[in-house]
């Protein structure tokens, strides 16, 4: 089966924190991870998304040009990324010679098929600058709920989408200034026009999770025209006469960043040297789709780029005649991740960035805590406390601990793999149950339930070491020596299967577990880096990985008695609490915070 795997843009505005990649970037790659596993052909595909005014915005406070701060910021994402793991098969930008072509070929046709219309409206400049202020720059109270920190586009807290002029004591985000409204021609895309589609395939959707799908049908139930282009001079030009051979307009960034998600594709696609390979997901109607954000997108993907999809159909020159786009499968929207009861805020200071973090810590804790403790369904709260916690009484003394013992006990004793003797009824019922896991695990990594997935694992772990604490090999060794490599055996087997059913949350931890059970091929390999080249446009790297290689399968593995066990080595590290918090204030200090 052919699976898409949509994660959303980060901005190239700034590093990312871990309220970002609790949303965008763990459970999509969870997702990606067993889909390979399954054997599916997946492509999962994203990049950093460096057009529009917030960029302009940024660079202005850093002194420097949109480009060099894109150029910046794609450097640190794509590698905080790469060392979280997020196993990419692209992961581009928004700046790209592809990626514009793809947006203006989907603009054209929306254009030309008369979802797209030209109409006066009331545009906000900043009185310091004379800029146009992004819609996300400007903050007041909701003129539907009374919010008193709603942004110009969209209030957080009802969920409605707004224009700035729509705002009550409207206030730039940048200087506390009111901004300046005057009139000026935009572009729009004519949302109400698919107003019953939309609805009617939303309530169609039966398996989203409850709040992406209720939220997106009160979206789809209350339409309005959406501006389509921004006065500004960096972003993807506007392809429409009168407004292309002017330097002020910009198609705005939230059409040109869903469009990224089938420019991915069909860069990837070139990139690989088979121009027409990303029609096998884009125009096939058996191929699934799922996306990956946080609650803050959901317009964006539920309503806005569908609409577009639903618009552009096969009629443009990259659609050809082969099928029309394929629609959103699956939306899986997290809430958000706070810390320390905070909501996470680069401005104020309040913010743990990934790649600080991945200096002081693995990531494989890191994407356990975001599992099992994020905001899947509901928004959840970072503490340093509770991530020692989880680290150290979950993942460590759980799941680290059985690994640890069990491979020591049999490297010492045996040096290899045990030869077992007849297997009892408790020996077959433990096997059972490990390797039933395949289908159960399984089942709600598909439902995109990632925290009962991984629940599920550590409680079949828990299952095994309360197996071996009852065997007691290493007592039954001194009397039965026979007995007890038969009882190591039989967990070096479950071992090696949770390993495959950790692989997905765990891709770290998982392939130093497959090389200490002896094997010589990789389950979970390295990132790459490769460069692009487009015309006479400077070169830039994408990350990308060679997932063919990769061996493992989501099924029961069969480890060879007799196999060599080379010394080994704890999966994970105890933190020590206080030096976590001394280290954290040491951060804070060197940032200004503390």
């Amino acid at each position: 089966m052919k699976i898409l795997v949509a994660v959303a843009w980060p901005y190239a505005n700034g590093p990312r924190h871990l309220g970002h990649v609790a949303g965008f970037g763990v459970p999509s790659d969870t997702y990606a991870r067993y889909h390979r596993l399954r054997g599916n052909d997946v492509l999962m595909v994203s990049g950093t998304d460096e057009n529009g005014t917030p960029i302009m915005v940024a660079a202005d406070q850093a002194g420097v040009t949109p480009r060099e701060l894109a150029d910046r910021n794609n450097e640190i994402i794509r590698d905080d990324l790469r060392r979280l793991g997020l196993s990419y098969d692209l992961f581009t930008r928004t700046t790209t010679r592809n990626h514009h072509e793809v947006v203006r070929d989907v603009f054209r046709t929306l254009y030309e098929q008369g979802f797209i219309f030209e109409q006066t409206t009331i545009g906000a400049i900043s009185a310091a600058t004379g800029r146009t202020l992004p819609d996300r720059y400007i903050e007041g109270t909701c003129p539907i709920c009374g919010f008193r920190e709603a942004r110009g586009d969209q209030c957080d807290n009802c969920g409605n989408q707004l224009d700035p002029a729509d705002l009550i004591e409207p206030r730039s985000k940048i200087d506390g200034a009111p901004p300046v409204f005057k009139e000026t021609s935009h572009l729009f895309l004519d949302l109400p026009a698919f107003a019953d589609q939309l609805v009617s395939w939303i309530s169609a959707q039966e398996h989203w999770r409850p709040n992406v799908r209720r939220f997106s049908l009160e979206l789809a139930k209350n339409l309005k025209p959406r501006a389509a282009t921004r006065d500004l001079d960096w972003g993807v030009r506007v392809p429409v006469a009168g407004y292309e051979e002017r330097e002020d307009k910009r198609i705005y960034v939230w059409v040109d960043a869903v469009v990224g998600y089938l420019s991915a594709a069909v860069e990837w696609a070139r990139n690989r040297g088979t121009p027409d390979a990303w029609r096998d997901w884009w125009q096939n109607p058996d191929a699934r789709h799922a996306y990956f954000m946080g609650k803050d997108n959901i317009v964006f993907h539920s309503v806005n780029w569908p609409a577009q999809l639903m618009g552009y159909r096969d009629i443009g020159p990259l659609g050809a005649g082969k099928g029309a786009l394929e629609l959103p499968d699956d939306i899986a929207s997290s809430e958000y991740l706070t810390m320390e009861g905070q909501q996470f805020s680069t401005s104020r200071g309040v913010v743990i960035h990934v790649g600080d973090f991945l200096s002081r810590y693995d990531p494989d804790p890191l994407r356990y805590f975001l599992t099992a403790a994020g905001p899947e369904t509901q928004d959840a709260d970072f503490t340093w406390a509770e991530f020692v916690r989880r680290n150290n009484d979950e993942l460590v003394a759980n799941w680290g601990n059985l690994v640890n013992r069990t491979l020591t006990s049999a490297y010492r004793n045996f040096g290899v793999v045990p030869e077992p003797g007849e297997l009892t009824e408790a020996d077959e019922a433990v096997l059972t149950a490990i390797e039933g896991g395949f289908d159960t695990v399984g089942a709600l990594i598909e439902q995109t339930r990632f925290r009962a997935a991984l629940a599920e694992t550590m409680r079949l772990a828990s299952l095994v070491n309360q197996y071996v604490t009852a065997q007691a090999p290493w007592a039954t060794i001194k009397d039965d020596r026979d007995r007890a490599g038969t009882v190591l055996y039989v967990v070096l087997r479950a071992i090696d299967n949770l390993k495959l059913l950790f692989t997905p949350f765990l891709p770290f931890s998982s392939q130093t577990l497959h090389e200490l059970l002896g094997y010589e091929d990789v389950i979970a390999g390295e990132l790459r880096y490769e460069e692009v080249v487009e015309g006479d446009d400077p070169p830039y790297l994408v990350m990308t990985g060679d997932y063919d290689t990769w061996a493992g399968r989501w099924e029961p593995s069969a480890l060879p008695a007799g196999r060599a066990l080379p010394e080994p080595r704890p999966l994970f590290r105890k933190l020590d609490p206080a030096q976590v918090v001394a280290d954290e204030l040491e951060r804070m200090r060197r940032a200004g915070g503390a």
